[in-house]
């Protein structure tokens, strides 16, 4: 980069396909594309766990309805 004025700038890998069948050519693809997250399915049983319940917290009764 020896021009100042140069900005970086990214660009996404050739496509194959049209409209809704599009998608990123395989073939071009390498190491640097893409996401590899391997701590994803952790961070997804994280966020969805139920909440957990403290000993000696009030529990709420069901609803009854008198009739």
């Amino acid at each position: 980069m020896n021009d100042p004025f140069d900005r970086a700038t990214s660009t996404p890998p050739p496509t194959v396909g049209e409209g809704c069948t599009a998608r990123y050519d395989p073939e071009a693809l390498n190491e640097a594309d893409g996401t590899d997250f391997p701590g994803a399915e952790r961070l997804w049983e994280t966020l969805n766990e139920p909440p957990a319940v403290e000993k000696g917290a009030p529990v709420a009764a069901p609803e009854t309805r008198s009739s």
